[in-house]
């Protein structure tokens, strides 16, 4: 049977169907999965991407964002390898996720270089406005905002600290890596602050790890030595100077509390995991369509004390009772 429609009635459909179609696309846009690209400089199998990835997805789950529901989350983790950090910024960024999460200033520098628009947060992130990644902690004016590790200043604590714990530390190995910007940073501050405390700073670079450990050695065959490793000595190789200091029955201060778990002395340093869980509450604005120039960069808000008694006794030294009451987490075992 053939349909006749008059043409005013044609109209009228079509006029219908126009005005539901936005309607009907944005409804189909916002129960879309949302596409989260996570870029961290730890390797893989670091037991710190556990804890971080784990944080993040359960704060996002928290927020009504479900992995393999709402959301898809893609990690990409690169052992502070520059070059691949390069590589895979041009390659997370064709892909054009709704949003990326970097962790580090080798991953936030590429990042930064292979997107304008894409909106980036930024974890664990030394002196970002220095580093030209904002304007301004509160002007952001640009596709990132986040969360920074610390200022410079905390490596004055790092040296304390391991004076109150070894007060005969009267020369200080610096572990830095050069060609990182907070590495020159962090030991100038504890260059700064030595004398007054009677230390001498003397840097030892990591990115060589076999003449790392000839050095530390060598450090050691004069008495009255420790150690402090800088943000900028490389996670990525905290087991090979956590080993050497030890080895070397050297007092060390670490930024992290995973190092003290992995066998350091002592740390004192921003929660890393808590960035993660922060972090979240920032992509969740995004995806609801807040601008990362919206939204200003915070600094830490907890800082976690961790002491390893059990290094210290193969070390043979007494923790100060001063130190363990300020303590967050003893390790005995």
């Amino acid at each position: 049977m053939a349909i006749h429609i008059r043409r005013r009635e044609l109209i009228s459909l079509l006029g219908s169907a126009a005005a539901a179609w936005p309607l009907a696309a944005r409804a189909q846009r916002s129960s879309a999965v949302r596409r989260i690209t996570v870029v961290g400089a730890l390797a893989p199998d670091d037991i710190e991407v556990v804890a971080r990835s784990a944080a993040f997805e359960q704060a996002l789950a928290a927020l009504g964002w479900t992995k393999g529901g709402t959301i898809a989350i893609d990690y990409h983790w690169l052992a502070n390898d520059t070059a691949l950090a390069q590589k895979t910024a041009v390659e997370v960024v064709a892909l054009a996720p709704d949003v990326l999460l970097g962790s580090s200033n080798i991953v936030i520098e590429q990042l930064s270089k292979a997107t304008g628009t894409i909106p980036i947060v930024m974890v664990q992130v030394v002196d970002p406005v220095g580093s030209g990644y904002v304007e301004s902690m509160a002007r952001l004016g640009g596709n990132i905002t986040g969360f920074t590790q610390f200022e410079y200043s905390l490596a004055g604590k790092w040296l304390d600290l391991l004076i109150e714990i070894a007060r005969r530390s009267s020369r200080v190995a610096v572990l830095r890596d050069p060609t990182r910007g907070a590495g020159i940073g962090q030991f100038a501050v504890i260059q700064a602050m030595a004398p007054a405390r009677g230390a001498e700073p003397i840097p030892i670079n990591t990115f060589d790890v076999a003449d790392m450990e000839r050095r530390i050695t060598a450090f050691a065959s004069v008495p009255n030595g420790g150690i402090i490793a800088t943000v900028a000595a490389g996670a990525t190789r905290r087991a090979a100077f956590i080993a050497a200091a030890n080895k070397n029955l050297l007092p060390a201060t670490y930024p992290y509390r995973y190092y003290a778990a992995d066998g350091g002395l002592v740390s004192y340093g921003p929660d890393t995991v808590d960035q993660y869980r922060r972090a979240a509450s920032y992509i969740d604005r995004i995806l609801k369509g807040e601008k990362p120039a919206n939204l200003p960069v915070q600094g830490p808000t907890r800082y976690q004390l961790t002491i390893n008694l059990k290094t210290a006794k193969t070390l043979g030294l007494t923790v100060p009772q001063s130190i363990l009451a300020r303590a967050d987490e003893v390790i005995e075992e």
